[in-house]
């Protein structure tokens, strides 16, 4: 198991859900802890509550300038972990382009723009760690799920490419795909999330995971995930039945 006393580690999405959770794991671990959103109020609270080393830095993954600038500030890292995200339900027939183009912009766009900032420091040191974010709804299309699925996909094929770059190395990474999660994104869905989980939760199964050395993936809950994930085998005739379009 991964030793966290005295690591530095950047979360990026950490002011709210399963990020803040995940703060406070690998604070209590003995990380240092350095958080970044959108919102400084929230970061500035966060900051204040965890119970060891932590900072915050202010940063709109949408603008790779301002990514760029706030890595080269932190210096170096032993890890950064990628958790932000925006979502709202769509379907193709709903189609909203300012909405699509968001997600894609920070679940997929934004996680590339963050890699890029850290990944050449890492490989300079010869050494890193890189959690991605995805999500169950990434392994296959969902119906009423239009630029969320897609963008998760993107990213979880990121993180697959990545690590068969970089597998016999000492740069790991990992991709974590949770499915529903408490959360105020998850409050604007109107059909029943099975097995919903408190971000509490959902932190600490990531933060057993991200421990792993070896693990490259871990979908979760384990039950619900074996849907989604066998779902890539089945024919699309069976698949698209099981799934029907949302009234």
């Amino acid at each position: 198991m991964r030793n966290w006393q005295g690591k530095r580690y950047w979360l990026i999405g950490a002011s709210e859900g399963l990020g803040r959770e995940l703060a406070f794991c690998l604070s209590r671990a003995g990380t240092e802890v350095i958080v970044s959103a959108r919102s400084e109020d929230r970061l500035k609270e966060l900051v204040e509550e965890l119970p060891g080393k932590a900072s915050y830095e202010v940063v709109d993954v949408s603008d790779r300038a301002q990514v760029e600038e706030v890595a080269g500030r932190i210096g170096d890292l032993d890890g950064m972990v990628y958790l932000a995200g925006a979502y709202w339900p769509m379907k193709a027939g709903e189609w909203d382009n300012e909405k699509a183009e968001l997600m894609a912009e920070v679940n997929y766009l934004g996680a590339s723009r963050c890699v890029g900032a850290v990944i050449h420091p890492m490989m300079n040191r010869g050494t890193g760690h890189i959690v991605l974010t995805g999500s169950l709804s990434g392994f296959r299309g969902l119906p009423g799920a239009i630029g969320y699925s897609a963008s998760k996909a993107g990213l979880m094929a990121l993180a697959e490419s990545m690590y068969a770059d970089l597998r016999n190395t000492d740069i790991q990474v990992q991709v974590a795909n949770p499915g529903f999660i408490k959360t105020r994104l998850t409050e604007q869905n109107d059909f029943s999330m099975p097995f919903i989980m408190e971000p509490e939760e959902a932190a600490r199964e990531m933060f057993e995971f991200m421990g792993d050395e070896e693990a490259f993936k871990k979908s979760f809950p384990f039950l619900f995930s074996l849907l989604f994930r066998g779902g890539q085998f089945l024919p699309d005739w069976l698949y698209y039945r099981m799934f029907p379009p949302r009234d």
